[in-house]
């Protein structure tokens, strides 16, 4: 059995430098979040979400089709998303997660990103063999020689094992998981809709307060 949660709230979505320093959020987040020993990222108006999601795991891909989309239209510019692979389901090749990581440092990740989880989960295709990776590649504007030889340097593996560590580290246990400024963390039950939003306005709230009075 792998563990990955299945929040059945996802099917029913309706439509300077760090702001606070060190390891701490703010006091008195609305939502329900857990608050871990690491370093905050926080920005002045701007939210930083990192999913941690398996390309392979079906709640990920409705996390990408609904949520996501959710927070765009509620949000705009005001989060910024981010995917960090985190395999749970091992028995797939790590090939969906370097191509992701390779698509990035080319400056297509978003792009590529839909087009790896369309095609696993729609297209039901799930070698991803280089006849496949040409197509997908072409698909998202990337040259593809210059692709595989950007796989072929083993950056993309680097970053995907860096990645992982990094979800092992503040323990990751299901997918999709949320970490907001690095270190809120969302998982499981808490990872409704509702409650995502609550805990990401209340942080642009609290970024609101603090320009009012002139400090935190």
């Amino acid at each position: 059995m792998h563990r990955i949660v299945i929040v059945g709230v996802l099917l029913m979505v309706v439509g300077g430098g760090t702001a606070w320093g060190g390891p701490a959020a703010p006091p008195k987040l609305a939502g329900k979040y857990e608050l871990l020993n690491e370093p905050n990222t926080h920005e002045p108006g701007k939210v930083k979400l990192t999913e941690f999601a398996d390309f392979y795991c079906p709640h990920c891909h409705m996390f990408e089709q609904t949520v996501a989309v959710m927070l765009e239209k509620e949000f705009g510019n005001k989060v910024e998303l981010t995917m960090v692979g985190f395999p749970v389901i091992h028995s797939k090749l790590p090939t969906a997660f370097e191509m992701y990581e390779q698509a990035k440092m080319m400056g297509k990740g978003t792009e590529m990103k839909k087009v790896l989880f369309r095609t696993i989960h729609k297209d039901r295709l799930h070698v991803l063999d280089k006849t496949i990776r040409e197509t997908l590649v072409r698909e998202v504007g990337l040259d593809p020689v210059a692709f595989e030889a950007g796989l072929a340097s083993g950056k993309p593996a680097a970053a995907f094992e860096a990645g992982r560590k990094w979800g092992e580290r503040v323990k990751i246990q299901y997918t999709p998981t949320v970490l907001l400024d690095g270190n809120i963390k969302v998982e499981g039950d808490n990872l409704q809709p509702d409650n995502l939003k609550t805990v990401i306005a209340s942080i642009l709230a609290s970024d609101a307060k603090g320009k009012k009075g002139g400090k935190r």
